[in-house]
């Protein structure tokens, strides 16, 4: 199983200086609101390629107080070294090593898979469609981590065509069909992803057992196929006069249903919701450690605190012996019922303890 046991936080949100070594199983965090407990799982999801759990610019990560930039380090449980973070001459750039050496940040997604639940996740069945999309991009990128360089790319492509579009006298064709062409095969091997990840994930949860996590039935809507650059290349007034791209898999959305009540996700109540969205993760943690030998690292914020007590008890022997999850509460009452391998730390005013 791949585990952080090592991870080292250097001027990171509210934190000077602090380690933790943790073994595999279950990391336990408890502390006070505001103590920096979700600091933590920030930085853990930092090992992974994108902006982390927060989705917040990587500048706003350094210590208010601190000298200018970041670091976080950790050493895994097959003694790879990983760091990330910035430096005060360059805020907004991160950089990556691994063992030493530099590396690309997307390089990341090769040596570990890390998903995260939330409370802001709550909200993931009715707000905006973006939400799901990221959300189904790091559950792909888990089982396929070249899905973010194909997002990068993409992205990039789309910026540079609706800058383009949106100045005729730059707007020049040959370069427009060029980018056109880097959005059609970048968006077509991001759509075909995403696609065996609702697969397949779809056939994890088939395979769970009915329990207190309902199944979910899993659909992708939005662009689906067909000839991308030739409708990009049709469209150009049109996106130009809207001011952005407006067709190709950056309009997708991931469709969830409650599968014993033919209920869509938005429409249940929020314990409901809560207990979905967890469904599929742990559907989705079985599927990586099917596929890739080592089950995910699990970022659990807040978790048990909004379950009641059976569904609680039903996450903690569904999480034993499924690899490193770590987890935050405001009391150390709330992991009661834990049985597993369990690494237990107290913060408080961004200091780390053994509890």
């Amino acid at each position: 199983m791949t585990a952080v046991t090592r991870l080292s936080l250097t001027d990171f949100r509210n934190y000077r200086d602090e380690r933790i070594e943790a073994a595999d199983g279950f990391v336990l965090l408890s502390g006070p609101n505001g103590a920096g407990k979700t600091n933590v799982l920030e930085a853990v999801s930092l090992l992974t390629p994108g902006r982390g759990l927060r989705q917040v610019p990587i500048a706003e990560m350094s210590r208010t107080d601190g000298p200018g930039g970041f670091a976080v380090a950790a050493q895994l449980a097959d003694l790879t070294e990983i760091g990330t973070g910035t430096v005060a001459a360059a805020p907004e750039r991160r950089q990556v090593r691994i063992n030493g050496a530099p590396a690309a940040v997307n390089s990341l997604g090769e040596r570990l898979a890390v998903l995260w639940l939330t409370p802001a996740m709550d909200r993931l069945f009715t707000e905006s469609a973006g939400g799901r999309r990221r959300f189904l991009d790091r559950l792909t990128l888990a089982l396929e981590p070249g899905h973010a360089h194909h997002a990068a790319r993409y992205e990039a492509a789309m910026r540079s065509r609706n800058k383009l579009l949106g100045d005729p006298r730059t707007a020049d064709g040959t370069w427009l069909t060029a980018l056109e062409v880097q959005m059609a095969e970048h968006g077509i091997a991001l759509s075909s992803a995403r696609h065996r990840t609702v697969a397949a994930l779809s056939g994890a949860i088939a395979g769970l057992p009915s329990d207190d996590f309902p199944r979910a039935a899993l659909a992708l809507d939005g662009w689906l196929s067909g000839d991308l650059a030739r409708s990009l290349h049709a469209n150009r007034n049109r996106d130009a006069a809207a001011g952005r791209t407006t067709e190709g898999p950056h309009r997708q959305d991931l469709q969830v249903t409650h599968l014993a009540k033919s209920l869509p996700a938005a429409r249940g109540s929020t314990g409901e919701q809560k207990a979905l969205l967890l469904g599929i993760v742990l559907a989705h943690a079985e599927l990586v450690a099917e596929r890739r030998d080592s089950g995910p690292i699990l970022l659990l914020d807040e978790v048990a605190a909004h379950l009641d007590p059976a569904r609680r008890e039903a996450l903690f022997s569904r999480l034993d012996g499924r690899g490193q999850v770590w987890m935050t509460a405001t009391e150390a009452a709330l992991f009661t019922g834990i049985s597993g391998k369990a690494s237990a730390f107290h913060v408080e005013a961004g200091t780390i303890s053994a509890a």
